[in-house]
């Protein structure tokens, strides 16, 4: 007789709170990267445990029961203690740290990301890396949601919750066609090509367009640097991304000239971040191996080729 059954398990508790914040089996699984009928076998043998059912599934989106109201608050209470006892022993010792799911910024991918987890490898030798990229306001939900231990992403407002430890200013910029300034006058008759507003950069970028009162006829919405390049470089309109974005630029480098903004600047943070109640002691850690590199590989390369971005793009200390 197998005695574990009729047990509760800290897995089974953070499957059920991740498919009642979802409200379906299918996006559950996706965000704890499992399977849905993974997802549906805990559940069931949770509610089998239980004797009772705390899901109705038959609904779309999922319920819960008045039962599973109640598992809900006291398993929060769960998996926040579990998470302070977990990061008490990591801070211990981080070398005995068995797992960490970190979050870059999509900006990074290419840049420090392979630098930090070699050298954090060689460190943390007993340690899987399990590393997700994405955009930043994706990132964040997944910290709040705990399938993410620490996150590098754009810094939002920083709820109670989190914790942030501030690594680069990253200044918006203007990118032009090649020849072409990016005065009001030199950008006349030409298109604007907008960087998405589906992200939370594009909805931050069109506030402070609006705010400037500086309205933009546009004919294009972008959710990809690489295609927002291309168009740049073969003449069909100008962007404005962040410093880091320009980057992006690849074969398209000769044929772009990068500007000011012709209007206020504004620039974002780029910061670590992790739960008050998660692995701190890491998220200092990842900020301190960062930082070197971030001057190494991205600061002075941009500075270097665009001189006045000196004391805009600039790694926080």
């Amino acid at each position: 007789m197998n005695d574990t059954a009729g047990r509760l398990s800290l897995w089974g508790i953070e499957v059920f709170l991740a498919a009642a914040d979802e409200g379906a089996v299918s996006a559950a699984a996706k965000r704890l990267g499992t399977s849905p009928s993974s997802v549906s076998q805990q559940i069931s043998n949770l509610e089998s445990v239980l004797g009772t059912e705390l899901l109705n599934r038959r609904e779309r989106p999922m319920t819960l029961t008045p039962a599973g109201r109640i598992l809900r608050r006291r398993a929060q209470a769960i998996v926040s203690e579990a998470s302070h006892a977990r990061s008490e022993i990591a801070g211990l010792d981080l070398s005995q740290l068995g797992s960490l799911r970190l979050g870059m910024i999509e900006d990074f991918e290419a840049s420090v990301t392979p630098s930090l987890l070699s050298g954090m490898a060689d460190t943390l030798t007993h340690t899987r890396f399990e590393l997700e990229t994405g955009p930043s306001h994706r990132l964040h939900d997944h910290l709040e949601n705990r399938s993410l231990d620490v996150i590098v992403a754009a810094e939002f407002d920083v709820p109670k919750w989190m914790i942030s430890h501030p690594l680069l200013e990253d200044p918006f910029v203007a990118i032009t066609p090649k020849g072409r300034g990016a005065s009001l006058d030199d950008l006349n008759g030409l298109s604007f090509i907008e960087y998405t507003r589906r992200h939370a950069m594009g909805r931050d970028l069109a506030s402070h367009l609006s705010g400037e009162r500086f309205s933009l006829v546009h004919r294009f919405e972008l959710d990809s640097y690489r295609a927002m390049m291309a168009m740049v470089a073969g003449g069909t309109g100008w962007t404005i991304l962040t410093a880091l974005g320009a980057q992006h630029a690849g074969r398209y480098a000769n044929d772009i000239e990068i500007h000011p903004l012709p209007f206020t600047p504004k620039a974002r943070r780029i910061s670590v971040a992790v739960r008050k109640d998660g692995l701190e002691d890491m998220a200092k850690d990842i900020t301190a191996r960062l930082r070197p590199l971030i001057q190494a590989q991205v600061v002075q390369p941009a500075l270097d080729a665009s001189p006045w971005l000196a004391g805009q793009l600039a790694v926080s200390t």
